[in-house]
């Protein structure tokens, strides 16, 4: 690798009620102590998006940014691999668009990097509550609820199975060996109706990339983001929703890949965390009755809530047939190479 990487941020967004958001993000990318840097801001749907992201990115100087309009195939991957096919960089990033990013953030990833045996880095999410009280009693092990990583309680340099999408980089050669996100998996995407997402296209991106490059995945808890956390996110029926989405993705990531549960277990990171719910969270919470009851009811709520609607998911496959269509879990995925075209010409500015 060279010496200074040149990174390639990719961000997606679909609604311009993120606007605000997605200014504090350009400017938190602005911010960062690493300088090779340029930003692919790539809008869908709405062009009010769009209109407005270009005249902010040219009004405020961020610098070596580009605003792009995809009207071509819609979704989250299919977005993301636009912004990929536009990228120059050597390492090529992605964060959602409702993230701040630490200002060391890039300078960290590239640190990671040099390790030639790594293909990608992750690192944590941090919640940025709407209601703050929430922090005091949603459980850290059910945060990935809201995209956000305490849950894992990892505070040092370790390899994990897979990259998280709201904070995650791959280099260049992942995507010339593995091919494009899956454009048929990832939110946002014509085919997340009823009760399910797609599977999780961040996992299947993860799993394809160590597959082809023989390399490695590490999360640095140093290279920080901070989540935002809307407060429909833990209202009772986005919970459920979310918990059996996760629960049925991780059933349809068992059938994409059953060669890697040979050797290992793929689930391994959900099996800690189980563990940790069973030893540490509901002794806790019996502990807390005594002290906070409301306090106690809210969280053993939320865990049988959580717990019940991701073993649902998962296991609804066993369902009848009928009632799965009317769940929207029929479909026959697969994880296709996307084929990669790298971006010609120079690095663009704007």
């Amino acid at each position: 690798m060279v010496e200074t990487p040149h990174v390639s941020v990719i961000i997606t967004s679909y609604t311009a009620k993120r606007l605000g958001d997605i200014f504090e993000l350009l400017n938190s990318i602005k911010a960062q102590t690493y300088s090779n840097i340029e930003t692919i801001f790539v809008a869908e749907r709405s062009r009010e998006l769009y209109d407005r992201t270009k005249a902010y990115v040219q009004e405020n100087g961020i610098p070596n940014a580009r605003v792009i309009f995809n009207d071509g195939e819609l979704g989250l991957s299919a977005a993301r691999n636009l912004g990929i096919k536009k990228a120059m960089g050597d390492i090529i990033a992605f964060v959602d668009d409702d993230v701040l990013i630490s200002p060391d953030w890039a300078e960290e990833m590239i640190k990671t990097y040099e390790d030639d045996s790594v293909i990608a880095v992750t690192g944590p999410a941090f919640p940025l509550w709407d209601d703050e009280s929430a922090a005091s009693w949603f459980p850290e092990e059910f945060y990935w609820i809201m995209s956000c990583t305490a849950w894992s309680a990892w505070d040092d340099m370790k390899e994990v199975r897979n990259a998280w999408g709201m904070n995650m980089s791959f280099r260049r050669e992942a995507f010339e060996k593995a091919g494009l996100f899956t454009s048929d998996f990832g939110l946002c995407n014509s085919k997340r109706t009823g009760w399910v997402d797609p599977p999780s296209e961040d996992v299947d991106m993860s799993l394809r990339a160590r597959a082809k490059t023989g390399k490695h995945i590490f999360y640095n808890p140093n290279a920080k983001v901070r989540h935002r956390v809307y407060n429909y996110r833990i209202s009772q029926s986005f919970i459920k929703q979310r918990a059996y989405s996760v629960g049925y993705q991780r059933r349809i990531l068992k059938k994409l890949y059953p060669e890697n549960g040979k050797d290992s277990d793929l689930l391994s990171q959900e099996h800690q965390l189980l563990r940790r719910i069973l030893t540490r969270l509901f002794p806790d919470i019996a502990r807390q009755f005594f002290t906070n009851p409301v306090i106690a009811w809210r969280k053993l709520q939320v865990s049988v809530t959580v717990l019940f609607s991701v073993a649902l998911g998962y296991y609804s496959y066993l369902l009848p047939k009928p009632l799965r269509r009317s769940h929207n879990l029929d479909h026959s995925y697969s994880a296709p190479e996307r084929d990669y075209k790298p971006a010609k010409g120079g690095i663009y500015y704007q």
